[in-house]
């Protein structure tokens, strides 16, 4: 783990970003007043998506798509 002052972190936060995102540092803390104030980590990898995990829990009417006589009433216009 690495420690820097923030000035030398907005000096050369692009070569922190290399290190950390290489594995040349596992982390970096930026201080400021001798605190410790924030990290730079890699970004891991996202979650992998796997299809077809909701198969069988959604279900559609056989009727879903057919005219509703109410409805359809409302869109004609009378002479």
């Amino acid at each position: 783990m690495k420690i820097v002052k923030m000035h030398e972190a907005k000096t050369n936060l692009s070569a922190l970003v290399r290190e950390v995102s290489s594995g040349v540092e596992p982390e970096v803390v930026v201080c400021i007043g001798g605190r410790a104030a924030a990290r730079i980590v890699p970004l891991g990898s996202p979650p992998r998506r796997s299809l077809g995990s909701d198969r069988g829990l959604i279900t559609i009417a056989p009727d879903f798509d057919a005219v509703n006589p109410e409805i359809a009433a409302l869109f004609e216009v009378a002479p």
